[in-house]
């Protein structure tokens, strides 16, 4: 582009007074466009957050980019989804260096634990995981908000309180911000869940996106 002002100048010099105007123009473009802060989002979960049993573009994380493209003027947004259902809290371990290293994320929104706790695995074990992630990505400069999970109640208030509890001791532990249940007001609408009683339908994404915003502030 520079390349080609400097022919039209040498060409056309009497006309310098639309060279420079021309040059305004370009230097005004540049710096509306530097302005421009580029954040990215890592969508670290299971089938709640895969978009289980509907297109991706209906699943929440796809809401979540809209919302925020919608509502910041000078951020561009982008919400990567690396969810798989069935994820545990070892497989997210995982696979996190590899996805931090391909996508680069400001953000991490870690949604994992569900698949562990529907498999009893002990609560100590699902905590020691989460934490190893959100250290790994916090190491990386990383900003982390834990999306907490509640498993269903007839595996015992001896596990499924202590396995829901983990999510705030690891948000004050970490200092992270915290979505305390995603699932608020749609697990206990039998409408907004799957007739397997685990997985939000269509309209209930909308409501995960509802409690995740009213949670999650998006700046600093």
């Amino acid at each position: 582009m520079i390349k080609s002002i400097k022919l039209g100048l040498s060409q056309f010099t009497p006309n310098l007074g639309m060279a420079k105007r021309a040059l305004c123009t370009i230097f005004t473009f540049l710096s509306i466009s530097l302005s421009v802060q580029a954040d990215t989002v890592l969508v670290l979960g299971d089938s709640l957050s895969a978009g289980y049993g509907m297109g991706l573009q209906q699943a929440w994380p796809a809401l979540l980019e809209k919302r925020l493209q919608q509502e910041s003027q000078d951020t561009d947004w982008q919400v990567i989804n690396a969810s798989i259902s069935g994820e545990t809290t070892e497989g997210g371990l995982r696979r996190l260096p590899s996805l931090m290293q391909e996508f680069k994320p400001d953000w991490l929104l870690l949604e994992l634990g569900a698949n562990d706790g529907l498999r009893g695995y002990p609560v100590s074990i699902i905590s020691a995981n989460l934490g190893r992630v959100i250290s790994m990505a916090q190491a990386a400069d990383i900003k982390v908000v834990i999306l907490g999970i509640r498993i269903p109640p007839n595996y015992g208030a001896r596990y499924s309180e202590p396995f829901f509890a983990q999510y705030a001791q690891l948000a004050q532990r970490f200092n992270t911000q915290l979505v305390p249940f995603i699932l608020q007001d749609v697990a206990v609408n039998p409408e907004l869940m799957l007739a397997d009683g685990l997985h939000p339908t269509v309209p209930a994404q909308q409501i995960i996106l509802h409690n995740i915003w009213q949670h999650v502030r998006w700046t600093g």
